[in-house]
């Protein structure tokens, strides 16, 4: 089970909503929809998290690149929506390189007649590392550094977030 939603800062302060990703297929496609969540350059934050698996963060500002932060890449992996998280330029993986998640990644995080652990590398699936990957500092100028970041837990990551920002309660509305 998945919650995804979109914080934007505005000028009356962060405004939540939940948000489907269902017909989103890249990092890109992402940044578009959380671009139109508000109309300045103020920041945007998608937040998506697995019933305390797993939780990601993409952070938008304007028409910058988008900077990702996920609490686990190897379980990420193994999910629809952390395979549009887990880029290559993130990952390390060059665009051709055959450990690519499209070619080698199913839903279930497995190819073909595999198993999960069948593809486990020296770091967890497919050489993706067990444990967070990304920019633990995305947050920094809001208030949330990168130790804290680094030490929030799956089961409540994005509660502890909005506490952070003050928005917990327009948070905890669309949830």
């Amino acid at each position: 089970m998945y919650f995804t939603a979109l914080l934007a800062r505005t000028e009356h302060g962060w405004e939540a909503s939940d948000t489907e990703l269902d017909d989103v297929e890249s990092l890109e496609e992402l940044a578009e929809l959380a671009r139109a969540a508000t109309p300045d350059d103020e920041p945007v934050l998608v937040c998506i998290e697995q019933e305390g698996a797993w939780f990601g963060l993409v952070r938008v500002d304007g028409e910058e690149d988008p900077r990702v932060f996920v609490s686990d890449a190897a379980r990420a992996m193994r999910s629809a929506y952390g395979e549009i998280l887990l880029t290559d330029e993130l990952t390390g993986r060059e665009p051709d390189d055959p450990r690519r998640l499209d070619q080698l990644v199913e839903l279930d995080g497995t190819e073909d007649g595999e198993s999960a652990e069948d593809t486990a590398g020296p770091d967890g699936p497919a050489s993706v590392p067990v444990g967070p990957l990304g920019d633990p500092a995305l947050m920094a100028d809001l208030g949330i550094d990168a130790g804290t970041v680094l030490t929030l837990s799956p089961d409540n990551a994005l509660g502890e977030i909005a506490d952070s920002l003050g928005c917990a309660e327009v948070l905890e509305a669309v949830r």
